[in-house]
């Protein structure tokens, strides 16, 4: 049986990680999951998708209390906090995650995937960044807004994605050690990123052969 891998994405906010991560699963036939996650996780647990939305990489003490009566049926209760709920929802977002890598052959952006799979077999974790400079140029064209509220957004972005990271994980969002390839995506653009990426994972496709 051909051996399957999996990638998985980190990301400051406007390095450009969903158009790498949906450019890598295109060249190499992979499946991608991005936002795509937050619906698998509410089919596979009942709730409502708004839940998963709300709690989407934020930072625990942003994340509004979310009780439904979709909750009494996990043993929340009348005693249900932000806390509990939001640990609640990364269960289940977790769950559906280590689904999709059993399959293999996959992208996945964010939610803490490469913490999630940390055990699974040929699964590549990459970080992307970027000089804030950069990223704020980008979002400022991408979303046809002023420096100052570019500015504003990608700071925000990545304080909550850092908070969400490192409350779930035992490691540090951005940290080179927590993952096998982090790459300043600015340096040469989203195709060339690509294709060191593509490099990346056909060397260590290699070096599974010797």
């Amino acid at each position: 049986m051909a051996e399957k891998f999996i990638i998985t994405i980190g990301r400051q906010f406007g390095s450009g990680g969903r158009v790498i991560g949906k450019e890598l699963a295109k060249r190499l036939g992979f499946e991608y999951y991005d936002k795509e996650l937050m619906n698998e996780a509410a089919k596979v647990s009942g709730l409502d998708c708004s839940c998963f939305e709300q709690a989407d990489e934020k930072e625990l003490f942003s994340i509004p209390n979310i009780l439904t009566s979709n909750w009494f049926s996990f043993g929340l209760g009348d005693n249900g906090n932000s806390s509990m709920s939001s640990e609640h929802i990364f269960k289940c977002q977790s769950d559906v995650i280590q689904m999709i890598g059993e399959k293999g052959n996959c992208v996945i952006v964010g939610r803490c995937a490469d913490y999630v799979l940390r055990d699974f077999p040929n699964c590549i974790n990459i970080f992307l960044h970027a000089p804030l400079e950069a990223r704020v140029e980008r979002v400022m064209s991408r979303d046809k807004i002023s420096e100052r509220e570019a500015t504003a957004i990608v700071k925000r972005h990545d304080k909550q994605r850092a908070a969400y990271y490192n409350f779930f994980t035992d490691k540090t969002w951005g940290d080179g050690k927590s993952y096998h390839l982090s790459i300043d995506s600015s340096l040469l653009g989203i195709p060339e990123t690509c294709d060191i990426i593509c490099s990346f994972l056909n060397k260590f496709k290699s070096k599974l052969l010797k």
